[in-house]
């Protein structure tokens, strides 16, 4: 694998490693964008009025259980005769990142608003704060660490499953890994795998760094002192001795 890395031919022309990683990373730029215009309404819809619970927790979790390969399969032969360019195997390919990913961003809004303290809602709306002014101005704010959190984990699952777009002979990193295993050339199939997990790794740690950026120091405080067992213990005993 390092000698397949070490080649210089790899790298560059049509094919290329960087051509591949700029692929691979603009489907899953795409996916994510698109997952996002979807997702942040439905979110916000359901965590604020705390309407269409049910029914959001049972489409995230049928979203869930999807098998990308076989639907993007079937999508390919059915929007196949639409489309004659590459869109007929860019739009399947795209239709099931952003089915994947779903899940965890609707989830992670709904889940953080709805985790809110009810007194900082009651307080907001004592202070005459409209619906729109609340959800934009506390209600988000307040649910950021989840909300990142659920962008975060839907990141990763797209940019791992962005690999699947190969086998439908489009671009990005899963070339290497389908190209490898039709000619039985290991070294690059390990190639492909390796560069999609340091992609990984990477968003990974890009998202790690936005949460301490973006998010209020007293909500990663209270985030921090909540998942403290030390902390919860204390806190119990001194509500005892009292």
């Amino acid at each position: 694998m390092i000698d397949w890395f070490a080649d210089g031919a790899h790298w560059t022309g049509d094919s290329g490693l960087w051509v591949l990683i700029y692929q691979h990373l603009i489907y899953s730029a795409v996916a994510l964008i698109c997952t996002m215009i979807v997702a942040f309404p439905i979110g916000c819809y359901c965590g604020h009025t705390g309407k269409g619970e049910r029914l959001l927790l049972g489409c995230a979790n049928a979203l869930r259980a999807l098998p990308s390969f076989g639907l993007i399969i079937i999508l390919v032969i059915v929007l196949g005769p639409v489309f004659t360019s590459d869109l007929a195997f860019i739009i399947p390919s795209l239709i099931v990142l952003i089915a994947l990913a779903l899940p965890s961003i609707m989830l992670g809004i709904w889940s953080g608003i709805t985790s809110i303290d009810r007194t900082v809602i009651d307080a907001a709306r004592g202070m005459g704060y409209s619906d729109l002014r609340l959800l934009l101005t506390v209600e988000l704010p307040c649910a950021l660490p989840l909300i990142i959190s659920g962008i975060r984990s839907a990141t990763l699952q797209i940019i791992s499953t962005a690999t699947i777009a190969a086998y439908v002979s489009l671009g990005g990193l899963g070339r290497l890994i389908i190209d490898g295993r039709a000619q039985n050339d290991y070294p690059q199939m390990i190639a492909g795998a390796v560069l999609v997990a340091l992609l990984a790794l990477l968003v990974d740690c890009f998202f790690s760094l936005l949460i301490r950026i973006i998010v209020s120091p007293g909500i990663l405080r209270r985030e921090s002192l909540l998942k403290s067992p030390i902390r919860l213990f204390s806190t119990r005993n001194r509500s005892l001795l009292k």
